[in-house]
């Protein structure tokens, strides 16, 4: 914590607790002048107790924000948009179009027979399919076709491209990127590709096919880049693997039956910067409160129910979106007494256990449940 000079008045706990002067102020505005400033006029606000995230808890409504992203339909084109998507605000970080954190994230949508052009950049991004049939994307010439609930993976520095078959019906997905982060680190560019479009230069669904067999791994297999080669990750055998996992655990008292998804080769996350989860709540369950490093988006894959957050309470249900701010309090309460809940997270989980940045409380002395203001 900072420390003022001896003869600098301070608070009994050493944080800094100067009183202004006329000699002070205009001390202040020479070193002003020069590029420079007094540690102990911002130390309170760079080195808090303990975090404070500028992020605050929002819940974004599927049944208010699908027509809109629909209506953007018949207002641009993804040729003159680049990207026809409706991001996700979060008052708190308004700065750099965070929906928390430094993760960004919105909703995109495209007609059947439409398809983005490919471009790379130093974000890496995960996108999940929230409605539609005949969506796939091209990653370094590989084709992968999604269906609902299924994300997939564009790593940072790869050639991508979004589009849906002409066959198929309009399609909306979630893209959540680590931009804010990237341009935070100052790293960040983007690249269209030259010719527009890439080539398919494998088989359809070829990166799945490898490598998620059930922890099986091709003979001879040689994978060493950063990220994960499986790109896409499908809905059905994540929901599968969650109830096997559910006839043969109690869960966590936090998360309820969480299963993370991960880098084959490694067995770590997806990606340097993003990781990924899917969680079942149980018919009935309301998990204990508890808070951690880190900011987390969830998606509602199945079921409905509410989260309390910092002592709100945010309702539910397919489909819709909300994000817990890092270091804020929450639990989560499935509100069926018969069908089981999921919540898909994205998170900058990897981030924080990098750098030896995660830390967890739970509420109360063996965890315990909020008061709802």
């Amino acid at each position: 914590m900072a420390r003022p000079h001896e003869n600098h008045r301070e608070d009994v706990a050493g944080r800094a607790n100067v009183e202004d002067t006329p000699e002070l102020l205009a001390y202040y505005a020479d070193l002003d002048r020069f590029g420079a400033g007094a540690l102990w006029t911002v130390a309170n606000k760079i080195e808090p107790w303990e975090p404070q995230s500028s992020s605050v808890p929002m819940l974004w409504r599927w049944t208010e924000l699908r027509e809109p992203v629909l209506r953007s339909v018949d207002l641009v084109t993804p040729e003159k948009a680049g990207r026809r998507v409706i991001y996700l605000r979060n008052p708190g970080r308004d700065d750099v179009a965070a929906a928390v954190g430094w993760i960004y994230s919105g909703l995109q949508v495209m007609n059947p027979g439409e398809a983005a052009s490919a471009h790379r950049h130093s974000a890496s991004a995960i996108r999940f399919i929230l409605e539609g049939a005949g969506a796939y994307t091209v990653v370094d010439g590989h084709k992968m076709t999604l269906g609902r609930n299924d994300f997939v993976l564009t790593p940072n520095g790869t050639w991508h491209e979004h589009a849906v078959a002409a066959e198929g019906s309009p399609c909306i997905w979630q893209d959540c990127l680590d931009i804010p982060f990237v341009n935070a680190m100052e790293a960040n560019f983007y690249e269209v590709h030259p010719d527009l479009t890439q080539a398919v230069g494998y088989a359809v669904d070829d990166m799945t096919k490898t490598w998620g067999n059930a922890g099986l791994t091709p003979s001879g297999g040689d994978w060493a880049k950063g990220y994960s080669p499986m790109f896409k990750y499908e809905w059905a055998p994540t929901y599968d693997a969650l109830q096997r996992y559910a006839g043969c655990t109690d869960g966590s008292p936090f998360d309820g039956v969480m299963m993370e998804y991960v880098n084959p080769t490694t067995n770590g996350p997806v990606m340097r910067t993003l990781g990924a989860s899917m969680q079942m709540l149980r018919p009935g369950e309301h998990t204990k409160a508890h808070r951690h490093t880190g900011s987390y988006l969830y998606t509602v894959a199945k079921g409905s129910g509410h989260s309390i957050i910092n002592g709100k309470r945010f309702d539910w249900s397919e489909r819709d979106i909300f994000c817990v701010p890092s270091w804020a309090w929450h639990e989560h309460v499935n509100g069926s007494a018969t069908e089981d809940a999921c919540l898909f997270c994205l998170s900058d989980l990897p981030v924080m256990r990098a750098l030896g940045l995660y830390r967890e409380q739970a509420f109360g002395e063996n965890g315990g449940h909020q008061p709802i203001k």
